[in-house]
């Protein structure tokens, strides 16, 4: 989509079961899945070494309605929108009956403890094998190979990360190498859905692709200026990625 990987899945449990399988079945014993909405797509097309850690990753997920709109008009019937603070729930949820850990890296600690205790009153059982919270600096400024290391000793099978895009796909794809096992999530703001700082859009708003105004008017300030530059071009370009496929196959 827009020259970016969108991998199709027919729901949530599609998802976890073919990873799952993939664990088991050991196809993969470390990488990253990016979670993609109007705001990265517009960024990889733009952008050509973001693009590529899209397209390298282990995933790319559909987070956003308006991308599973697009692929179904592209002929995808498959295609399912994946949520990614409901990714993390689920799997937090359905990981204790197969004993998976999880480990929780960025946002801030007022907000790593109310997810804790939100984990722990809700999904009772969940092996947290740990949780960080980076400097609101620069990479350059922080002490990166003391978090890879903390990651290391915790052994996770998951690792999710919510340093907001495009930081935490940037974190995930310099450093998912040096770690020696665990699969890399990029979840944005999954922390603060499931900690209770954020809410819900209604589900009527979500299936008539409108979350973005709900949450528009729940953060104006952060999010007014990249709601203006990307969904515009995202309706422009990926309508013409649709009039130019259907051309190519009127011929």
């Amino acid at each position: 989509m827009l020259g970016n990987k969108v991998n199709c899945f027919n729901g949530y449990n599609d998802l976890y079961q073919n990873i799952i399988d993939d664990f088991r079945n050991e196809n993969i014993r470390k990488g990253y899945v990016t979670v993609n909405n109007v705001h990265t797509m517009i960024e990889g097309f733009h952008d050509s070494s973001f693009q590529a850690i899209i397209n390298e990753g282990y995933l790319s997920l559909p987070d956003g309605k308006p991308l599973e709109i697009v692929g179904r008009l592209k002929g995808n019937k498959n295609i399912s929108r994946l949520f990614g603070p409901t990714v993390m729930e689920k799997f937090i949820d359905w990981g204790r009956k197969d004993n998976l850990t999880h480990f929780f890296f960025g946002s801030s600690e007022a907000t790593l403890s109310k997810l804790k205790e939100a984990i722990e009153e809700k999904y009772p059982g969940t092996q947290i094998a740990g949780m960080i919270s980076p400097p609101f600096k620069p990479f350059a400024e922080w002490n990166n190979a003391d978090f890879i290391h903390a990651i290391n000793l915790a052994k996770p099978d998951f690792i999710w990360v919510g340093l907001g895009a495009p930081k935490q796909e940037k974190w995930m794809f310099e450093n998912f190498d040096r770690l020696d096992q665990g699969l890399l999530f990029g979840i944005g703001a999954g922390f603060d859905y499931l900690a209770g700082n954020t809410k819900h859009a209604p589900s009527w708003m979500k299936n008539a692709s409108l979350e973005w105004l709900y949450r528009l008017i729940q953060e104006p300030h952060r999010l007014w200026k990249r709601y203006f530059k990307t969904i515009p071009q995202f309706i422009f370009f990926a309508t013409l990625e649709i009039l130019v496929l259907k051309f190519r196959r009127s011929k």
